[in-house]
């Protein structure tokens, strides 16, 4: 089985796969301070209750935008697993070009992302991702990343009212029963449910609008679902987006070797 894992700033998404097939699937917070067998512990425990355990996987790749926490991934997948990790980065084979003036500078969760998206499609894409950023990418009808864009995250922007606003309160992201709030905690969901809702159909348009070409607009990440319901640019949402393309690239880079 495969065992995959994207290190995000605010979550770990692990997936395990039998073949093409996602047999279970985790989200954790992502820990700075954890060890390498902290980690191992929360890991074999998250395989026990699912019925798996370490000895049914025989391969593990990582994609991560974290980089203090890459080194204690590693050493937990080698003590916990005997398996030296493929590391998304530099030199490995994603079948996908990289038009950005720096390709290293891309996050590797957007190009896991690009990759799943287009492998699934076989199109021109614009995929949302709903993460601790909210990104945006482009991927030409040929399969290439063309670049993107990066604005704060949801939950940036509610920690930032919180913090910066001393009446403000902290609020659950909802959507509220009507736009005009009644309440501070209504008026504060509306500006950020509706207010994400304007920024995402609003780049999603000028992409589009620039680009000149019809574009399939797909979003993944935690609060996919809940932006996508009054979105008039979301065609489709994919929430195991990036554990799918972080089992493509494992694949590619198996078949080569």
């Amino acid at each position: 089985m495969l065992f995959v894992i994207d290190i995000g700033n605010s979550n770990i998404v692990l997936g395990l796969y039998r073949e093409e097939q996602i047999a279970a699937h985790w989200r954790i917070a992502t820990k700075k301070q954890k060890t390498a067998d902290e980690y191992g512990i929360l890991v074999k425990d998250l395989f026990r209750s699912e019925g798996f355990s370490p000895e049914d996987v025989d391969g593990i790749i990582i994609s991560c935008v974290v980089p203090p926490l890459l080194p204690i991934v590693e050493e937990m997948s080698q003590r916990y697993f005997q398996i030296t990790p493929l590391v998304v980065g530099p030199g490995i084979k994603t079948g996908m070009p990289i038009l950005y003036d720096n390709p290293k500078e891309v996050g590797a969760d957007r190009i896991v992302n690009a990759v799943a998206a287009y492998t699934k499609y076989r199109r021109a894409l614009i995929v949302v991702d709903f993460g601790t950023a909210t990104t945006f990418d482009h991927i030409s009808e040929r399969g290439e990343y063309l670049g993107g864009i990066i604005s704060p995250g949801i939950m940036i922007s509610i920690e930032a009212l919180f913090y910066h606003a001393s009446k403000l309160p902290r609020i659950e992201v909802a959507k509220p029963r009507q736009i005009i709030g009644k309440t501070t905690i209504n008026a504060m969901q509306s500006g950020i449910y509706y207010g994400y809702i304007g920024l995402v159909d609003g780049i999603v348009n000028r992409i589009k609008s620039e680009v000149g070409s019809k574009i399939k607009v797909i979003a993944t990440g935690g609060l996919a679902d809940l932006i996508a319901a009054e979105s008039t640019t979301i065609e489709t949402v994919e929430p195991s987006l990036t554990l799918e393309g972080l089992r493509l690239i494992h694949q590619m880079n198996q078949k080569t070797g």
